[in-house]
């Protein structure tokens, strides 16, 4: 006969094999006044007997029903008489689902889960105890199962999570009835437990009843079985996905600089082809969706879909894009795949309304020196003959970052910014002909990034580039033999710490 001793030292033994509790722990507990709950508050006690533990109690009022309070009141009754802190939250969940646009179901977990930190928080706890029960588990599992799932999600509700402990996922609900039971211990009912309205009861009432008598007996318990096993699964697949994507996977903070801290939102995820490629397949999925969860602000609108489409972006040729939800894109660009955020609208209207703002601008006359700065560094500029640049034996430079140009071919001060629509330069078309290029078509040529082709400096006059910098110069403003007057610009470029 299984008594309530056996079903102590059943929890009291799962919770050492999960390291969930140590001397010392402060919990708190999450106690609705239910089964499942009390169970677990009274397990609590029974294990702060042997374990020196401190413990705490958090009531959720959800606001949905009447005798909502009256269950309040039990809670905090059982923690008065047993010298148990008390914490209660009154919440109006409904309005919260509205608010939201979610389900009241999960407005009701968020507030409950927000209640519980912030009570950890304000005590001091280490913990956070939650009644998950295995039918509970199991529930879940086929809930995911249905919605279609990875192993994670199959895996379903983990005995420890982060600071989240769930001492009673080892026993099924008929165990912690039979334990209130044996002790006397009353507890409160809840009526929307025996409605249909939620997905989860609907699961509760008809198929794991009818699994239960007519497909297999104990179907709960090899639930639980199967999930174990795919929990390890996962935490297997979880170091092998990590590794991977050490090997394959840089991340810029959109300027180039390797990006470690901030918003993950403003990054760009680089992922090599060819290490990604010898990835097996299954690491190839996860690593991609572990990546575009980092960007994604709800997880649960990425599917399996998504990231089919996203591998596609390595086997395919040509440059393409892939436009997931929350403004992520994935893109190819020779042999890298990146994943980045679009910014809004408004984020581009503000970017497009600084950069033209801020356009150093060369004020040029004959024998005019200057000095301007601009993001990448200070850009220095003189106008002078060029017969006195010969006889102070200088010639026309090959430095990256030092040019001479035709001056009284400038009809207007050219000005430093970044590239717009309609920028081109005048290159040869080896022909004996100077034709016109987009900077554009320039630029994909040169195979210089997306990313970096937005940020690099370009001098200009008007939509005609004379010197994209660090590269070429335009072919209309070289010195020639013909060249009386030169414009000598010079980039001494920032060092970065």
């Amino acid at each position: 006969m299984n008594t309530w001793m056996d079903t102590r030292e059943k929890v009291f033994a799962y919770i050492r094999e999960h390291h969930m509790l140590q001397a010392g722990d402060r919990v708190v507990a999450g106690v609705s006044g239910g089964a499942d709950s009390v169970c677990l508050l009274f397990l609590l006690l029974e294990w702060q007997k042997e374990v020196p533990t401190d413990i705490a109690v958090v009531h959720v009022d959800h606001g949905i029903r009447a005798e909502a309070g009256e269950d309040a009141r039990y809670v905090e009754q059982l923690c008065e008489e047993r010298g148990i802190p008390f914490f209660l939250t009154r919440a109006e969940v409904r309005n919260r689902a509205r608010m939201e646009k979610i389900s009241e179901e999960e407005a009701g977990r968020r507030t409950r889960y927000e209640a519980f930190e912030k009570a950890a928080k304000e005590w001091g706890a280490t913990k956070i105890a939650v009644a998950h029960n295995s039918n509970d588990r199991s529930e879940t599992q086929l809930f995911h199962l249905f919605r279609g799932s990875g192993i994670r999600g199959l895996a379903s509700i983990l005995p420890v999570r982060d600071r989240i402990i769930r001492p009673l996922l080892c026993l099924e609900r008929w165990e912690i009835e039979k334990f209130l039971q044996q002790r006397g211990i009353v507890y409160c009912k809840d009526a929307t437990n025996e409605e249909d309205d939620y997905t989860r009861n609907r699961i509760r009432h008809h198929i794991l009843p009818y699994a239960e008598q007519n497909i297999v007996k104990g179907c709960v318990a090899h639930m639980n079985q199967t999930a174990e096993l795919l929990a390890e699964t996962e935490d297997y697949l979880e170091l092998q996905t990590k590794e991977a994507a050490g090997r394959c996977i840089r991340a810029t903070d959109g300027d180039g600089e390797s990006a470690e801290t901030g918003d993950s939102r403003n990054a760009v995820i680089c992922i090599a082809v060819e290490s990604f490629l010898s990835l097996h397949p299954v690491i190839r999925k996860r690593l991609l969706y572990e990546e575009v969860k980092q960007l994604s602000p709800g997880q649960k609108d990425i599917t399996y879909q998504h990231i089919q489409e996203l591998l596609t972006l390595f086997t395919r040729e040509g440059n393409r894009q892939i436009c997931l939800p929350f403004g992520i894109r994935g893109r190819r660009q020779y042999e890298e795949v990146l994943l980045t955020v679009e910014r809004t609208d408004r984020e581009l209207l503000e970017k497009t309304e600084v950069a033209e703002k801020y356009q150093p601008t060369l004020q040029l006359s004959p024998g005019q020196t200057g000095t301007v700065e601009c993001e990448v560094g200070t850009v220095e500029y003189c106008v002078c003959d060029l017969a006195a640049a010969h006889e102070k034996n200088q010639e026309v430079p090959t430095n990256q970052y030092t040019k001479w140009f035709d001056y009284d071919k400038i009809k207007k001060c050219p000005v430093i910014r970044t590239r717009k629509p309609g920028d081109y330069l005048t290159i040869a078309d080896g022909r004996g002909r100077m034709i016109h290029k987009s900077l554009k078509s320039y630029l994909v040529d040169q195979k210089i990034p997306q990313a970096e082709r937005d940020r690099l400096p370009i001098l200009a006059e008007g939509e005609h580039v004379l010197w994209v910098v660090g590269y070429r110069i335009s072919e209309y403003y070289k010195v020639t033999e013909n060249t009386k007057r030169i414009l000598k610009v010079q980039l001494i470029r920032k060092e970065f710490a």
